[in-house]
C-alpha cells in the first residue's frame, strides 16, 4: 500500500510542477496554450521538437524552466514506475492484486477530477500566481495577450544584413509605422540592447531588430533588398497599410 500512496504522491507532484511551470513560462510572455504545451512536453519527454519549442529553448529565463521541467521529469517518470512495479509485485494474492488495481484506479479518477475541475483551477492558479509573484523575479505580464499576438500579429526578430534595405539608415528614414510595423528594440553586434529606439537611431549591418506587427509585413521586411526593387517594396507595403487602416475605420463608423 506504501508504494501505491507514492505513486498517487508522484502522479500528484507532477501535476503540480507541470502546472507551476506553465505558469512561470506564461509569465515569461507565451501564451497559455503555448505555455501548458510546452510544460507537458519537456516533462514528460514527448513532443518538444518543434518550431515553436526551438524559439521557447532561445529564451535564458524559458530555457531554464524547461531545463528542470526535464530533469524533474524523468526523475518522476522512473519512481512512477518504479512504485507500480513494486505495488504489483509485492502482493501476496489475487484478490489483493485486484483490490490495488481498484484503488490506482479509483486514485487515479479522483486526480483526474481535481485536474479537469475549474473552481480548483483558479484557485491553485492564484496560489501559484502568489508563489511566483513573492519568491522569483519573473516578470508578471503575459505579454503574448496584451500584444495580441495571435492571428495576424507577432513579435518577430529581424537580423539586418549589408544588403539589406534596413541598413546604413535612421529609423525615421524608414518610416516603418507607415507599415503598420513598430521597432521595439535593437540588439547590436556587441550585445548592447537599445530599447524603445527614437528616430535618429541609426540600423547598422549585423543588428538585431525587434518588430512587431502583421505576421506577412514582418516576412516581407525580412527579405527586402536594397535599392530601388526595396523602395518600390517599402511603397507598396505603405499602400496596403493605409488600405488596412481605411477598412478598419469603416468597420468601426458601422459599430458607432
Amino acid at each position: 500500500m506504501a508504494a501505491l500512496i507514492s505513486v498517487f504522491l508522484a502522479i500528484s507532484l507532477s501535476l503540480l510542477i507541470t502546472r507551476i511551470a506553465t505558469e512561470a513560462l506564461t509569465l515569461t510572455g507565451l501564451s497559455r496554450t503555448s505555455a501548458r504545451f510546452q510544460a507537458r512536453s519537456a516533462f514528460t519527454g514527448t513532443g518538444f521538437a518543434t518550431a515553436e519549442s526551438e524559439a521557447v529553448v532561445k529564451h535564458p529565463l524559458r530555457r531554464r524552466i524547461i531545463m528542470w521541467l526535464m530533469f524533474l521529469g524523468n526523475a518522476g517518470f522512473i519512481t512512477v514506475i518504479s512504485s507500480l512495479v513494486l505495488t504489483f509485485v509485492s502482493t501476496s494474492s489475487t484478490e489483493d492484486s485486484l483490490s490495488r488495481l481498484l484503488y490506482l484506479f479509483l486514485g487515479m479518477g479522483v486526480l483526474w477530477l481535481l485536474a479537469t475541475n475549474r473552481a480548483f483551477n483558479r484557485i491553485l492558479t492564484r496560489l501559484v500566481r502568489r508563489a511566483l509573484r513573492r519568491w522569483t523575479d519573473l516578470d508578471l505580464r503575459d505579454y503574448a495577450r496584451l500584444l495580441h499576438l495571435k492571428g495576424e500579429y507577432q513579435v518577430t526578430e529581424i537580423e539586418v544584413n549589408e544588403d539589406n534595405w534596413l541598413a546604413h539608415k535612421k529609423l525615421k528614414q524608414l518610416r516603418l509605422t507607415d507599415e503598420g510595423i513598430a521597432v521595439l528594440g535593437i540588439e547590436r553586434r556587441d550585445r548592447f540592447y537599445i530599447g524603445a529606439p527614437h528616430g535618429n537611431t541609426y540600423i547598422y549591418p549585423g543588428d538585431i531588430i525587434i518588430t512587431y506587427g502583421r505576421r506577412a509585413a514582418l516576412v516581407e521586411l525580412d527579405v527586402r533588398p536594397e535599392g530601388i526593387e526595396g523602395e518600390q517594396a517599402h511603397r507598396r507595403a505603405i499602400a496596403i497599410q493605409q488600405q488596412i487602416e481605411r477598412e478598419q475605420e469603416k468597420r468601426d463608423r458601422a459599430t458607432l
